[in-house]
């Protein structure tokens, strides 16, 4: 049994799903596998469901029936491993621009007293490789953006490689979280810095994808520049079945 359990959101991700699953199961400690996937037509579900068969205690499934937003999967996921009792809940990306080894460190981050550890490009020792100039400073300046607004003392905001100890998202509100591109992300950070919650940067070396292709859009973009400033002025309250 693993205290640990690690969510890929999946679309399309045929090319990168059954190296990705077997590279999680070899680490130590163990961690198991949440592969929410939402209705990919290139058989990236059934492909999951190939090696499953090999670690039914290990890798778990959860299929939608369509494209319906990374915020909604992750948070479809959060409540998963919650009624499972894991300790550890992660999110990961399924292309490899998020290191699976650095999973190790994310975890020991929360172990040491970490409520959320956030795998950082823009922390001391972070870096990003392969990305176009613009795109870096695109995503650079967001963080900036992001904080200028929320004071929310994340020098990475947008980052989607986090490792969560399971009492803070016991804790936010889930049915109350908006938005599912990176202000989902961004959202996710406030909502644990605004009820208490320490939060930890972890340098990463951020690649860009080898296989497949990108989910990212202007209208993503659109969202979280918008949704910053409605975050601003929206308070935050905790869920209605968090016990601190």
């Amino acid at each position: 049994m693993s205290d640990s359990l690690v969510i890929i959101p999946t679309y399309n991700e045929i090319e990168n799903v059954e190296r990705m699953l077997h590279t999680v199961l070899q680490l130590d400690p163990a961690f198991h596998v949440l592969v929410v996937d939402d209705g990919s037509p290139d058989g990236t579900a059934q492909k999951v469901q190939a090696i499953q068969a090999s670690y039914p205690d290990a890798i778990h499934l959860l299929e939608r029936s369509g494209k319906l937003g990374l915020g909604t999967a992750y948070i479809a996921g959060f409540r998963w491993g919650l009624e499972k009792g894991y300790d550890y809940i992660f999110e990961m990306d399924c292309d490899f621009s998020h290191n699976p080894q650095d999973l190790v460190r994310l975890r020991q981050a929360c172990v040491d007293g970490a409520d959320v550890a956030v795998g950082s490009r823009y922390t001391r020792g972070g870096r990003v490789s392969n990305w176009p100039l613009g795109r870096i400073l695109m995503s650079f300046f967001a963080s900036i953006y992001v904080n200028a607004v929320l004071w929310l003392g994340v020098r990475d905001s947008t980052a989607g490689f986090k490792c969560y100890r399971n009492q803070v998202l016991d804790t936010i509100d889930l049915d109350h979280i908006r938005f599912i591109g990176y202000a989902f992300q961004i959202e996710m950070k406030y909502n644990a810095r605004r009820l208490g919650f320490r939060i930890q940067e972890v340098p990463i070396t951020f690649v860009d994808r080898e296989f497949g292709t990108s989910k990212m859009s202007m209208g993503i973009f659109r969202e979280a520049f918008l949704g910053v400033l409605k975050m601003r002025f929206t308070p935050v309250k905790p869920s209605k079945n968090e016990n601190l």
